[in-house]
Formats: C-alpha cells, structure tokens, sequence
C-alpha cells in the first residue's frame, strides 16, 4: 500500500517526535492514503513553519505485517471517534496503540469539533454534521515497531 507524508522537508527516516500540538490521534507519525491531502498538509507545513520546501514523502506500507501491530481503526466519523479525537485534543490521550487508522479532523470538520469540545454541541449534533463529509484517511504511526513497516521511495516537491 502506498502512503503520504506531507511536510516543510523531505522526510527519508519517518521518527516519533513529541509534540505539545493537539493532533487527532495524538502523538505519531501521520500519513495519509491521498495524495492531495499530503499535498495540503505540505503547503500548509511549509506556510506555517516558514522554512523549508513543501514536499511529498512516498512510502510503501507493507500491510501483510499489521498482524504484529495493536491496531485501532476507525471506519468513520462515528461516537466512537470522536470522544477519541477529542480525548486527544484535549491532551488526554493515552498512548496504547502501534497504529490508528481513520478520518480526519480537517479545515472543514474542525468548527464543528470545536463547537462540540466546548459543549455548545451534543456529540450526537456533532457527529449529525461530521457523517456527510467525505472525510480523507489519515494512518498514525504511533511506535518504532510500526515505523518499520514504512520503505521510503521518493519525494515529490509541490
């Protein structure tokens, strides 16, 4: 399976890095089964670090080794995912899985989310508005045991 890491610098040996972001699925190497939704986060990277060049790092992904992986995977913007994103973007997460697959929370879903983190919304309202949009994948990396199952193949600058 091919996959998309999108950033401000070509990205050869992906690594866990800390991060005091809040991200969807917490701290992990995020990639993405799209193309122009690594593009957009390359440009955006790129934008708001002010440095570097956007670029596209191509991975395979051997799948046939998940088995070896704790994997938790979404299927869509459900109950679920959300409490699990807002967990994460409240900085309560809990580190427990090798890899999370499932939607992301983008430029489009996040006034809802953040309508829903500070209670002006029901999660069920929340997940009312978030069903309909076709929301991109995104794959995080949250272990070197993951990370291994990632082969760099190019780079693509945009």
């Amino acid at each position: 399976m091919l996959l998309y890491h999108g950033s401000n610098t070509e990205v050869r040996e992906p690594r866990l890095l800390e991060t005091q972001r809040e991200l969807d699925f917490g701290t992990g190497f995020y990639t993405t089964s799209d193309y122009e939704q690594a593009k957009k986060w390359a440009v955006r990277t790129k934008k708001i670090r002010n440095n570097g060049a956007s670029a596209v790092s191509f991975y395979e992904f051997d799948t046939d080794r998940t088995g070896e992986l704790l994997v938790k995977r979404f299927l869509k913007p459900d109950l679920e995912w959300l409490e699990f994103v807002a967990a994460n973007r409240r900085m309560h997460r809990t580190d427990i899985y090798d890899l999370i697959i499932g939607p992301v929370a983008d430029d489009r879903t996040v006034p809802t989310l953040v309508l829903y983190l500070d209670g002006y919304i029901s999660a069920e309202n929340a997940i009312e508005r978030l069903l309909p949009m076709k929301l991109k994948d995104q794959y995080t990396f949250k272990s070197q045991k993951a990370l291994d199952l990632l082969t760099f193949t190019k780079v693509v600058y945009v």
